[in-house]
């Protein structure tokens, strides 16, 4: 299969300085809840909170394959990232907040429509629209998690210039690099190339908007699972909506 897309820059020097990236209710009413369901409800948790319902939370977020932290019992970073790869894949508002919704989308078996319908068993999927990677393994989500890919603007650097595009198409992976590497866009970590430069990799900036210069980040407690399941010649399929 040939596949066609446009120049992009970063594919001979690879990814990581973050882009900067302009982003261009009901009243609530008292329901009566019956009394099974009442032994569920579960409190408001925000990032900064600790505890054991933030470990309740990141054991059900695990289980979902959404989190690969530490069951540490607080709501880090990494555990938001967790939460907003969950509640994407429901397609739900990104919100830190974890609410009764989020509790619910816990409770209900992910259901989601494969990018490529006849594709093989174990791949990679990487759904730009939403901003989010999905490893299968035997045709079933093993790894969910939010990304930041392209920015989809123009860049220079010392002279050097090129488009911040995460390439559409099907791919492999063709070269793994682990731990950290630096090149003259910045700093990635357990990368995992499948077009040139570009790869999907760890990074300690993962903002909720693509923002890389092409490459597809994830956060760095989940690039360590990805790095482990992913290997050479492993199918990588990129989309821009499903």
């Amino acid at each position: 299969m040939i596949i066609k897309f446009r120049r992009i820059g970063a594919f001979a020097v690879g990814c990581g300085v973050p882009l900067l990236m302009g982003i261009p209710a009901m009243a609530d009413r008292d329901i009566p809840v019956p009394v099974e369901q009442a032994e569920v409800k579960a409190p408001v948790l925000r990032p900064g909170d600790r505890g054991r319902e933030v470990e309740r939370l990141q054991r059900r977020l695990h289980q979902g394959r959404y989190y690969f932290g530490k069951i540490n019992g607080r709501y880090d970073e990494q555990t938001k990232f967790a939460v907003w790869a969950l509640q994407k894949s429901h397609r739900m508002e990104t919100r830190g907040a974890v609410g009764p919704e989020v509790w619910r989308a816990l409770d209900r078996r992910l259901r989601t429509r494969a990018l490529v319908p006849n594709g093989p068993a174990n791949r990679v999927e990487v759904r730009l629209r939403d901003q989010l990677l999905i490893v299968y393994r035997q045709h079933r989500p093993a790894l969910i998690s939010h990304i930041s890919s392209g920015a989809q603007r123009r860049w220079c650097l010392n002279g050097r210039c090129g488009d911040a595009v995460t390439p559409v198409g099907d791919f492999r992976v063709n070269r793994r690099a682990p731990g950290w590497t630096t090149g003259p866009l910045g700093s990635m970590y357990n990368s995992l190339y499948f077009v040139g430069g570009i790869a999907m990799h760890g990074s300690t900036k993962v903002p909720n908007r693509p923002a890389s210069h092409g490459c597809v980040r994830v956060p760095m407690e989940t690039s360590k699972r990805l790095y482990e399941m992913v290997g050479m010649g492993e199918p990588v399929y990129v989309r821009q909506s499903w």
